[in-house]
């Protein structure tokens, strides 16, 4: 699905352990205590994920357990998603869930392999009973595809899982699933959103990522929900009207999302005022990828809103839906 959005509009179409004692502690697996359950369980229930209001984020989401979100930088970290990651904060997203464990960071860095956040997904999941959102900037957009690659078997045939906490790589290609409560292979795992933001070819090229270029816009089925963002015209990641489109290669449901061309490549992560100005905020607040609103009045800094708050919505919806998922996995427990 393509959507385009120009700069008078936002348009879009359609658009977080459980168990794990006996099987982990046989696995040589460190059993730490997943996220808390929420209390609120009819509440959580009852959410519509596709419309949830800010005391739906403020009462109910912000006491149910969130998934993991990996926010990734531009290349050589020159413009850093740490904005990004303090604004999905300011919107109601625990903070914990976003900062890197290993050294509470907002944000990693692009030039981590794929092979290694693969692995971290999987230790993610295997501990929280919830598997993280990519959210990928530039050459961390680049990144994000492919560690859906890597997830895919496209480079490998295993992934070795990494303990996040301290970046070692363990010697064991599988987890314990905590859903089923038995052993699977780290590869094949599903993520439930991802996306990419102003990422484009010709930066592979520069920087000598060959085995991208083939892949970029293409994704695989180790993903649920893909959004590919990108500046009509941006001569930082190559992109122009006409440009290459992201793409499914099997059942992955991924748009494509236009941004206008006065949006500047290197300020899209700059998103934190957004969440702090009331008229912004509320913009973002009732903001549906399947409704075109007229954007906020222009005494309000609105700059970067259209994929600040598509992003965020996705992000909220998909915390919605891990929730109510991990809720339902626990009362069969």
């Amino acid at each position: 699905m393509n959507i385009r959005l120009p700069h008078s509009l936002a348009v879009a179409a359609a658009g977080v352990a459980v168990w794990f004692g006996c099987a982990a502690s046989a696995a040589g697996i460190d059993a730490a205590a997943p996220p808390p359950a929420s209390a609120a369980s009819e509440p959580l229930a009852e959410l519509d994920c596709e419309q949830l209001s800010p005391r739906d984020i403020r009462d109910v989401l912000a006491t149910a357990p969130a998934p993991r979100i990996i926010a990734i930088s531009g290349s050589f970290n020159a413009v850093s998603m740490d904005p990004f990651a303090r604004f999905l904060v300011a919107m109601g997203y625990p903070a914990e869930r976003i900062r890197n464990p290993a050294d509470g960071a907002w944000s990693y860095a692009s030039s981590e392999s794929s092979a290694r956040v693969a692995g971290m997904i999987a230790w993610h999941y295997e501990r929280d009973g919830m598997v993280p959102l990519l959210i990928g900037y530039s050459g961390g957009g680049m990144l994000a595809v492919r560690t859906l690659h890597e997830l895919a078997g496209a480079f490998a045939s295993r992934v070795i899982v990494v303990d996040a906490s301290t970046g070692e790589a363990s010697s064991r290609d599988t987890i314990i699933d905590p859903s089923s409560g038995r052993e699977r292979p780290a590869l094949g795992l599903k993520i439930p959103y991802a996306c990419a933001l102003a990422t484009g070819l010709l930066p592979r090229f520069v920087l000598g990522q060959w085995t991208m270029l083939g892949k970029l816009h293409d994704i695989p089925d180790t993903v649920d929900e893909f959004t590919g963002f990108v500046i009509e015209w941006d001569p930082i990641a190559g992109t122009f009207p006409g440009a290459t489109l992201y793409a499914a290669t099997g059942s992955a449901h991924v748009r494509n999302v236009t941004l206008p061309a006065t949006y500047r490549h290197v300020d899209l992560p700059r998103t934190e005022h957004l969440a702090t100005n009331p008229v912004t905020r509320a913009w973002i607040d009732s903001y549906r990828p399947d409704a075109a609103v007229p954007l906020p009045d222009g005494a309000a800094d609105a700059t970067n809103i259209l994929h600040a708050a598509d992003i965020w919505h996705s992000v909220a919806a998909n915390w919605c839906r891990e929730a109510k998922r991990l809720a339902r996995s626990r009362e069969r427990q």
